[in-house]
């Protein structure tokens, strides 16, 4: 393991703003974990590919950014086990997977990101979450310098949540996580837009397909620096649904077994005349609304004043509230900011539409 001191982050995170943090480490094995120094009392942060993080400020915490690495296949009767280190990376899972005629994560194809930060989030798209597949999860506890297995149950997962953002939360870090493939596979076409798709499709095709809706709505970072979609899409009550549902008959909705409602948070923004919307150097992307991105601003407060007038106007039109799913980091670590509003500086913005560049 080694570290740095005044280590840049501009490279390290998808909306390519400007930060760095006084230290960083970069464990790849137990014993370089338990001589990581004890961190109880400083603020620290566990960095990923930072696909998924907005540093607002230009001074982040200490980072720590897990180096385990390798892929090992096991073939059972019924079922494929596949155990991926954390630092991995999510898509190129994905395309190993595949090529060794493992199916079930086509559907997540092109989510960026490192396999560690997966189940943190519970990412999903198209119909499948990264939990329908999880099997264990091995992770590094602080306290008592030793890795334990956490099985699917215990990971509690939920919509974008699970143990690791909640009681567990910077109490430990994933290593290694490990999928469970049933051989007997069926394509997820539920989905809109892979509906399209003949129920006899291969995995190859759905991944094609996936990889072709994602393309064409969502910018790549290295063009056009983003983190993806930034809101949560909100789940309301039946009968908050209900009366939206009259008033705007066409709106996007996905029955969830627990009787919520969830949103498209993107057509939301849409429909609040936000797509397109720039400030300065940042924006909404014009093909994609859920996407924030960074034209030429080096501040992530930029980013974060956007994203208030963007839950403003949804609250104002829709009386809903967009909740962020990109986590904001700044100095003293991460925080959850459920409506921004604890956030620095507060600024009314009322910018003018302007000409959004390809």
């Amino acid at each position: 393991m080694h570290s740095n001191h005044n280590y840049s982050l501009k490279s390290n995170n998808s909306f390519n703003l400007k930060a760095s943090c006084s230290r960083i480490f970069f464990p790849s094995s137990l014993i370089e974990l338990q001589q990581l120094p004890d961190l109880s009392a400083e603020n620290f942060y566990i960095l990923g590919e930072g696909s998924n993080t907005l540093f607002v400020e230009s001074q982040a915490p200490i980072i720590i950014r897990p180096k385990f690495n390798g892929i090992e296949v096991s073939e059972q009767d019924d079922h494929f086990i596949v155990t991926v280190g954390a630092a991995e990376n999510w898509h190129d899972l994905v395309c190993f997977c595949l090529e060794q005629g493992i199916y079930g994560l086509e559907n997540l194809a092109l989510i960026p990101g490192s396999v560690g930060a997966a189940p943190v989030q519970n990412i999903g798209a198209y119909g499948v979450e990264f939990a329908d597949f999880c099997q264990e999860i091995q992770w590094y506890e602080f306290a008592s310098k030793a890795m334990h297995s956490i099985t699917k149950q215990a990971c509690r997962f939920a919509y974008r949540d699970s143990i690791f953002k909640q009681e567990s939360y910077n109490k430990g870090l994933i290593t290694q996580v490990t999928f469970n493939f049933p051989k007997k596979w069926q394509a997820n076409l539920s989905y809109a837009g892979l509906d399209m798709l003949a129920k006899e499709s291969t995995a190859e095709q759905v991944m094609a397909k996936v990889i072709a809706l994602r393309s064409s709505k969502l910018p790549d970072p290295k063009d056009l620096p983003n983190a993806g979609s930034f809101f949560k899409n909100p789940l309301v009550s039946e009968l908050d649904f209900a009366h939206l549902q009259q008033k705007y008959p066409t709106i996007p909705y996905y029955p969830q077994s627990n009787g919520e409602i969830k949103l498209a948070a993107g057509w939301l923004i849409d429909q609040a005349g936000l797509k397109g919307f720039r400030h300065g150097g940042v924006g909404v992307h014009q093909h994609q609304a859920l996407v924030l991105v960074n034209y030429d601003s080096d501040l992530g407060t930029d980013i974060i004043s956007l994203a208030k007038y963007i839950q403003r106007k949804v609250k104002e039109k829709f009386s809903v509230s967009l909740i962020p799913e990109v986590r904001m980091i700044t100095h003293d670590g991460e925080s959850a900011f459920s409506s921004l509003s604890d956030l620095n500086p507060i600024v009314d913005i009322q910018p003018t539409r302007g000409q959004v560049d390809d």
